[in-house]
Protein backbone atom coordinates (compact mmCIF):
# COMPACT_ATOMS: atom_id res chain seq x y z
CA UNK A 1 0.00 0.00 0.00
CA UNK A 2 1.36 3.22 -1.16
CA UNK A 3 1.47 6.52 1.01
CA UNK A 4 -2.08 8.09 0.95
CA UNK A 5 -1.52 11.34 -1.89
CA UNK A 6 -2.02 14.76 -0.05
CA UNK A 7 -4.47 16.02 -2.86
CA UNK A 8 -6.76 14.00 -5.34
CA UNK A 9 -8.25 16.16 -7.77
CA UNK A 10 -12.16 14.97 -8.82
CA UNK A 11 -13.82 15.50 -12.35
CA UNK A 12 -17.54 15.99 -12.02
CA UNK A 13 -18.69 13.63 -15.00
CA UNK A 14 -22.58 15.17 -14.11
CA UNK A 15 -23.39 16.11 -17.04
CA UNK A 16 -22.09 13.39 -19.45
CA UNK A 17 -21.84 10.13 -18.02
CA UNK A 18 -24.70 11.35 -15.46
CA UNK A 19 -27.07 12.56 -17.84
CA UNK A 20 -26.89 10.31 -20.57
CA UNK A 21 -28.99 7.58 -19.69
CA UNK A 22 -31.74 10.43 -18.94
CA UNK A 23 -34.65 11.81 -20.61
CA UNK A 24 -33.36 14.74 -22.12
CA UNK A 25 -33.42 17.79 -20.05
CA UNK A 26 -33.26 21.62 -21.48
CA UNK A 27 -30.75 22.97 -22.24
CA UNK A 28 -31.64 25.68 -19.10
CA UNK A 29 -31.93 22.71 -16.93
CA UNK A 30 -28.11 21.98 -18.29
CA UNK A 31 -26.61 25.21 -17.51
CA UNK A 32 -28.45 25.44 -13.99
CA UNK A 33 -26.90 22.05 -13.23
CA UNK A 34 -23.66 23.26 -14.37
CA UNK A 35 -23.39 26.13 -12.15
CA UNK A 36 -24.75 24.59 -9.17
CA UNK A 37 -21.72 22.25 -9.91
CA UNK A 38 -19.07 25.03 -10.78
CA UNK A 39 -19.79 26.55 -7.40
CA UNK A 40 -18.42 23.12 -5.47
CA UNK A 41 -14.90 24.79 -6.70
CA UNK A 42 -14.24 21.54 -8.71
CA UNK A 43 -11.66 22.23 -11.79
CA UNK A 44 -12.29 19.59 -13.68
CA UNK A 45 -15.64 19.07 -15.46
CA UNK A 46 -17.09 16.89 -18.37
CA UNK A 47 -19.43 18.91 -19.91
CA UNK A 48 -21.19 16.64 -22.74
CA UNK A 49 -19.86 14.08 -25.48
CA UNK A 50 -20.18 14.29 -29.17
CA UNK A 51 -21.49 11.15 -30.57
CA UNK A 52 -24.30 10.17 -32.41
CA UNK A 53 -27.55 12.18 -31.29
CA UNK A 54 -29.69 8.61 -32.38
CA UNK A 55 -27.62 6.74 -29.89
CA UNK A 56 -27.22 9.20 -26.32
CA UNK A 57 -30.50 11.48 -27.15
CA UNK A 58 -29.68 13.15 -24.04
CA UNK A 59 -26.50 14.77 -25.33
CA UNK A 60 -27.79 15.80 -28.81
CA UNK A 61 -26.66 19.75 -27.76
CA UNK A 62 -23.21 18.74 -27.09
CA UNK A 63 -22.40 22.07 -29.60
CA UNK A 64 -25.02 24.35 -27.85
CA UNK A 65 -24.05 23.49 -24.23
CA UNK A 66 -20.04 23.97 -25.21
CA UNK A 67 -20.95 27.10 -26.49
CA UNK A 68 -21.70 28.03 -22.82
CA UNK A 69 -18.41 26.85 -21.35
CA UNK A 70 -16.53 30.27 -21.59
CA UNK A 71 -18.94 31.63 -18.88
CA UNK A 72 -17.46 29.53 -16.21
CA UNK A 73 -13.98 30.16 -15.09
CA UNK A 74 -11.29 28.09 -13.07
CA UNK A 75 -12.99 24.97 -14.94
CA UNK A 76 -11.27 22.11 -17.24
CA UNK A 77 -13.97 21.21 -19.22
CA UNK A 78 -13.76 17.75 -21.88
CA UNK A 79 -15.98 16.22 -23.73
CA UNK A 80 -16.14 12.44 -24.68
CA UNK A 81 -15.49 10.90 -28.22
CA UNK A 82 -16.28 7.82 -30.03
CA UNK A 83 -14.29 8.48 -33.24
CA UNK A 84 -12.20 11.02 -35.20
CA UNK A 85 -15.00 12.72 -36.46
CA UNK A 86 -16.23 12.73 -32.75
CA UNK A 87 -13.22 14.92 -31.94
CA UNK A 88 -13.30 17.04 -34.77
CA UNK A 89 -16.69 18.11 -33.50
CA UNK A 90 -15.79 18.34 -30.14
CA UNK A 91 -12.48 20.49 -31.12
CA UNK A 92 -14.30 22.66 -33.55
CA UNK A 93 -17.05 23.41 -30.83
CA UNK A 94 -14.10 24.63 -28.36
CA UNK A 95 -13.29 21.96 -26.16
CA UNK A 96 -9.45 22.33 -25.33
CA UNK A 97 -9.69 18.29 -23.82
CA UNK A 98 -11.28 15.51 -25.16
CA UNK A 99 -11.55 12.14 -23.70
CA UNK A 100 -11.43 8.94 -25.99
CA UNK A 101 -13.30 5.41 -24.34
CA UNK A 102 -12.16 2.32 -25.78
CA UNK A 103 -13.54 -1.00 -23.81
CA UNK A 104 -11.33 -3.22 -23.06
CA UNK A 105 -13.94 -6.05 -23.38
CA UNK A 106 -15.19 -6.84 -27.40
CA UNK A 107 -19.13 -7.22 -26.26
CA UNK A 108 -19.38 -4.18 -24.86
CA UNK A 109 -17.23 -2.13 -27.55
CA UNK A 110 -19.74 -3.46 -30.04
CA UNK A 111 -22.56 -2.30 -27.61
CA UNK A 112 -20.83 1.18 -27.41
CA UNK A 113 -19.16 2.02 -30.78
CA UNK A 114 -20.16 -0.94 -33.01
CA UNK A 115 -16.48 -1.76 -32.95
CA UNK A 116 -14.32 -4.50 -31.43
CA UNK A 117 -11.57 -3.37 -29.01
CA UNK A 118 -9.11 -3.83 -31.74
CA UNK A 119 -10.43 -1.79 -34.05
CA UNK A 120 -11.44 0.93 -31.43
CA UNK A 121 -7.75 0.87 -30.24
CA UNK A 122 -6.23 1.35 -33.76
CA UNK A 123 -7.97 4.71 -33.43
CA UNK A 124 -6.12 5.98 -30.76
CA UNK A 125 -3.10 7.28 -32.67
CA UNK A 126 -5.33 9.03 -35.11
CA UNK A 127 -7.18 10.71 -32.51
CA UNK A 128 -4.50 11.76 -30.37
CA UNK A 129 -2.81 13.39 -33.41
CA UNK A 130 -6.30 15.22 -34.36
CA UNK A 131 -6.38 16.74 -30.62
CA UNK A 132 -2.75 17.34 -30.71
CA UNK A 133 -2.58 19.38 -33.96
CA UNK A 134 -4.70 21.54 -32.82
CA UNK A 135 -3.43 22.16 -29.26
CA UNK A 136 -6.14 19.71 -27.72
CA UNK A 137 -4.98 17.33 -24.96
CA UNK A 138 -6.17 13.66 -25.21
CA UNK A 139 -7.32 11.14 -22.40
CA UNK A 140 -7.93 7.56 -22.86
CA UNK A 141 -10.61 5.97 -20.71
CA UNK A 142 -10.36 2.41 -20.88
CA UNK A 143 -13.59 0.74 -19.49
CA UNK A 144 -15.16 -2.43 -18.97
CA UNK A 145 -11.80 -2.61 -17.19
CA UNK A 146 -12.71 -5.23 -14.83
CA UNK A 147 -15.80 -6.62 -16.12
CA UNK A 148 -18.30 -6.85 -19.09
CA UNK A 149 -21.54 -7.29 -19.13
CA UNK A 150 -21.12 -9.60 -21.82
CA UNK A 151 -18.52 -11.10 -22.07
CA UNK A 152 -17.98 -11.65 -18.11
CA UNK A 153 -14.18 -10.93 -16.16
CA UNK A 154 -11.91 -8.98 -18.67
CA UNK A 155 -8.05 -9.95 -18.82
CA UNK A 156 -6.08 -7.72 -17.44
CA UNK A 157 -3.51 -8.25 -20.40
CA UNK A 158 -6.64 -6.66 -22.79
CA UNK A 159 -6.21 -3.57 -20.55
CA UNK A 160 -2.47 -3.42 -20.70
CA UNK A 161 -2.61 -3.78 -24.09
CA UNK A 162 -4.81 -0.54 -24.96
CA UNK A 163 -2.67 1.27 -22.34
CA UNK A 164 0.81 0.64 -24.39
CA UNK A 165 -0.78 1.68 -27.55
CA UNK A 166 -2.19 5.32 -25.72
CA UNK A 167 1.43 5.45 -24.06
CA UNK A 168 3.15 4.89 -27.31
CA UNK A 169 0.63 7.31 -29.16
CA UNK A 170 1.72 10.45 -26.78
CA UNK A 171 -1.51 10.01 -24.58
CA UNK A 172 -1.77 12.68 -22.22
CA UNK A 173 -3.84 10.83 -19.57
CA UNK A 174 -5.28 8.01 -18.67
CA UNK A 175 -8.05 6.30 -16.38
CA UNK A 176 -9.11 3.04 -16.03
CA UNK A 177 -13.25 2.29 -15.46
CA UNK A 178 -15.49 0.22 -14.02
CA UNK A 179 -18.17 0.39 -16.17
CA UNK A 180 -20.84 -1.74 -14.63
CA UNK A 181 -19.68 -1.09 -11.02
CA UNK A 182 -18.51 -4.41 -10.44
CA UNK A 183 -14.82 -4.64 -8.84
CA UNK A 184 -13.49 -4.52 -5.13
CA UNK A 185 -11.02 -2.71 -3.55
CA UNK A 186 -8.28 -6.22 -4.55
CA UNK A 187 -9.06 -6.14 -7.94
CA UNK A 188 -8.59 -2.67 -8.20
CA UNK A 189 -5.05 -2.87 -6.24
CA UNK A 190 -3.83 -5.42 -8.59
CA UNK A 191 -4.78 -3.70 -11.68
CA UNK A 192 -3.72 -0.65 -11.02
CA UNK A 193 -0.15 -2.02 -9.92
CA UNK A 194 -0.06 -3.52 -13.07
CA UNK A 195 -0.80 -0.60 -14.74
CA UNK A 196 1.64 2.15 -13.22
CA UNK A 197 4.97 0.54 -14.36
CA UNK A 198 4.29 1.13 -18.13
CA UNK A 199 2.97 4.47 -17.58
CA UNK A 200 6.14 6.79 -16.61
CA UNK A 201 4.60 10.14 -15.61
CA UNK A 202 1.31 10.25 -17.21
CA UNK A 203 -1.29 10.70 -14.96
CA UNK A 204 -4.13 7.80 -14.15
CA UNK A 205 -7.06 8.38 -12.74
CA UNK A 206 -9.99 5.70 -12.24
CA UNK A 207 -13.69 5.77 -12.55
CA UNK A 208 -15.92 4.10 -10.40
CA UNK A 209 -19.70 2.85 -10.31
CA UNK A 210 -21.33 2.01 -6.65
CA UNK A 211 -23.72 0.02 -8.55
CA UNK A 212 -22.99 -3.19 -6.18
CA UNK A 213 -22.41 -0.83 -3.23
CA UNK A 214 -18.46 -0.99 -3.40
CA UNK A 215 -17.76 2.13 -5.59
CA UNK A 216 -16.56 4.32 -2.78
CA UNK A 217 -14.50 1.10 -1.20
CA UNK A 218 -13.16 0.93 -4.88
CA UNK A 219 -11.94 4.40 -5.14
CA UNK A 220 -10.24 4.23 -1.85
CA UNK A 221 -8.12 1.89 -2.77
CA UNK A 222 -7.27 3.16 -5.77
CA UNK A 223 -5.89 6.13 -4.13
CA UNK A 224 -3.61 4.18 -1.56
CA UNK A 225 -2.19 2.07 -4.82
CA UNK A 226 -0.86 5.62 -6.38
CA UNK A 227 -4.21 6.92 -8.20
CA UNK A 228 -4.54 10.53 -7.74
CA UNK A 229 -7.64 11.32 -10.18
CA UNK A 230 -10.96 9.91 -9.54
CA UNK A 231 -14.44 10.62 -11.43
CA UNK A 232 -17.73 11.38 -9.53
CA UNK A 233 -20.91 12.83 -10.23
CA UNK A 234 -23.39 14.85 -8.51
CA UNK A 235 -26.23 12.78 -6.49
CA UNK A 236 -24.52 9.62 -7.71
CA UNK A 237 -26.44 10.42 -11.10
CA UNK A 238 -25.59 8.40 -14.42
CA UNK A 239 -24.97 4.70 -15.39
CA UNK A 240 -24.26 3.51 -19.35
CA UNK A 241 -26.61 2.88 -21.78
CA UNK A 242 -24.98 0.41 -23.13
CA UNK A 243 -24.10 -1.84 -20.62
CA UNK A 244 -27.19 -3.46 -18.82
CA UNK A 245 -27.33 -3.42 -15.18
CA UNK A 246 -24.80 -0.63 -15.27
CA UNK A 247 -26.64 2.63 -12.88
CA UNK A 248 -25.10 4.94 -9.89
CA UNK A 249 -21.51 6.78 -10.39
CA UNK A 250 -19.96 6.86 -6.94
CA UNK A 251 -21.32 10.38 -5.50
CA UNK A 252 -19.19 13.67 -5.64
CA UNK A 253 -20.49 14.49 -2.02
CA UNK A 254 -19.65 10.58 -0.75
CA UNK A 255 -15.99 10.92 -2.52
CA UNK A 256 -15.43 13.85 -0.81
CA UNK A 257 -16.97 13.11 2.76
CA UNK A 258 -14.89 10.13 2.40
CA UNK A 259 -11.42 11.71 1.49
CA UNK A 260 -11.58 15.05 3.79
CA UNK A 261 -12.03 12.68 6.19
CA UNK A 262 -8.75 10.32 5.42
CA UNK A 263 -7.40 13.52 5.56
CA UNK A 264 -6.97 14.10 1.77
CA UNK A 265 -7.50 17.48 0.02
CA UNK A 266 -9.94 17.55 -2.43
CA UNK A 267 -10.72 21.38 -4.42
CA UNK A 268 -14.50 20.32 -3.70
CA UNK A 269 -16.66 22.08 -1.07
CA UNK A 270 -18.92 19.54 0.91
CA UNK A 271 -21.68 21.60 1.53
CA UNK A 272 -21.41 23.16 -1.78
CA UNK A 273 -21.60 19.18 -3.79
CA UNK A 274 -24.57 18.28 -1.18
CA UNK A 275 -26.76 21.41 -2.62
CA UNK A 276 -25.73 20.62 -6.23
CA UNK A 277 -26.66 17.21 -5.57
CA UNK A 278 -30.28 18.27 -4.71
CA UNK A 279 -30.01 20.17 -7.93
CA UNK A 280 -29.51 17.24 -9.80
CA UNK A 281 -31.88 15.36 -8.04
CA UNK A 282 -34.86 18.48 -9.03
CA UNK A 283 -33.94 18.72 -12.77
CA UNK A 284 -34.22 14.66 -13.44
CA UNK A 285 -37.31 14.60 -11.28
CA UNK A 286 -36.24 11.37 -9.70
CA UNK A 287 -34.52 10.24 -6.69
CA UNK A 288 -30.74 9.59 -6.61
CA UNK A 289 -28.61 7.27 -4.65
CA UNK A 290 -26.66 9.91 -2.78
CA UNK A 291 -26.22 8.96 0.93
CA UNK A 292 -24.51 12.59 1.74
CA UNK A 293 -28.04 14.10 0.10
CA UNK A 294 -30.20 12.22 2.39
CA UNK A 295 -28.15 12.09 5.80
CA UNK A 296 -25.88 15.05 5.64
CA UNK A 297 -22.31 15.79 6.99
CA UNK A 298 -21.72 15.29 10.41
CA UNK A 299 -19.68 17.84 10.90
CA UNK A 300 -21.94 20.34 9.06
CA UNK A 301 -25.10 19.12 10.85
CA UNK A 302 -27.24 19.09 7.68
Amino acid sequence: MSELPAHVDIRDVSLRDGLQIEDPIPLAAKLELLAAIAATGVREMEATAFVSPSKVPALADAAELAAELANFDGIEFSALVASPNGAKRAIAAGLGSIEYVVSAADGHSRSNVGRSTAASTALIGEIIAIAHDSGASVEVIIATAWDCPFDGPTPPQRVLDIVKVATNSDVDRLAIADTIGTTTPRRVTDLVGQVRPLIADIPLGAHFHNTRGAGLASAYAAVTAGVTRLDASAGGLGGCPFAPGASGNIATEDLVYLLRDSGIHVDVDLKAAIAAAGVAQRVVGHELPSALLRAGDRLLGE
